[in-house]
């Protein structure tokens, strides 16, 4: 008969060790985007913590360089080990995410962009190119603004009109004729493609091609935007079609990264 050897955990053991992930998971959703960096207080506010335990997570979590000092007076903010974190598992989300682009792209016959979203502006990680004679092709590891693209719209749409103005501002330089170059006219965009799930350019930001982009989080909580850019003949009357088999890809994607991280 087998018999457990060495000093195993209890059950109520794992159970707390996992409770304590998920806090430090949480404080660290919680500095998302704060530049300036959050209190104790602030953040035992928003996580629904004691300010006690939230003490005893950062500090833990200070030692690893996961948070650090945003200020003399005890604010802290994301620390440069979640950047090294967030690159690798960059490369980790490539792999996992190609094959789904791959027949995204083998079925609509059009390239397939993938970016990652970069403060105010995004930056192209990965690219299918589509089969067509006629078809776009961008740089990986060129950048594109938020307020003109597909992905970059499909990314402001899961933020609030607040956070979307503190970030590119209320006015925007004009790309194209069609490029939407206030806060105005682009918040009525973005409660759409709410409703849509799914943004689109229409040549806003370059004459000639339209696309369609949608957004997801990888497992560390980074915005991922995957798009379809298309030449503007092919993309009018096919926009429902491209708009819809995005959403299933990122349905896939979702399941993937979920798999990948269990």
């Amino acid at each position: 008969m087998d018999k457990a050897v060495g000093g195993g955990k209890t059950p109520g053991g794992e159970k707390s060790q996992v409770q304590v992930i998920a806090r430090a998971a949480a404080i660290l959703r919680a500095l998302e985007d704060k530049d300036d960096g959050l209190s104790l207080g602030q953040i035992a506010q928003r996580v629904d913590l004691a300010r006690s335990t939230v003490q005893r997570l950062v500090a833990a979590l200070e030692s690893e360089k996961l948070v650090i000092a945003a200020s003399p007076n005890g604010r802290v903010r994301l620390g440069p080990m979640i950047l090294r974190l967030a690159s690798s598992v960059s490369i980790d989300f490539i792999s996992l995410t190609r094959p789904i682009l791959e027949e995204l792209s083998a079925d609509l016959q059009e390239t397939v962009d993938l970016a990652i979203v970069k403060d105010d502006h995004l930056v192209f990680i990965d690219q299918v190119v589509g089969s067509q004679r006629l078809r776009t092709v961008s740089r990986v590891g060129e950048s594109f603004p938020l307020y003109c693209t597909a992905n970059g719209k499909a990314y402001l749409a899961t933020l609030e009109p607040d956070a979307i103005a503190r970030m590119i501002g209320r006015s925007w330089e004009a790309r194209t004729a069609h490029t939407l170059t206030t806060l105005d006219a682009l918040l009525k965009d973005l409660e759409r493609v709410r409703e849509r799930g799914a943004a689109f350019d229409r040549e806003e930001h370059a004459v000639g091609i339209c696309a369609a982009g949608v957004t997801l989080r990888d497992v560390l909580g980074n915005h991922i935007a995957i798009s379809v850019p298309v030449p503007t003949q092919r993309f009018h009357g096919r926009e429902e079609l491209i708009a819809d088999r995005l959403l299933e890809a990122k349905l896939a994607v979702a399941k993937q990264i979920g798999r990948a991280g269990t």
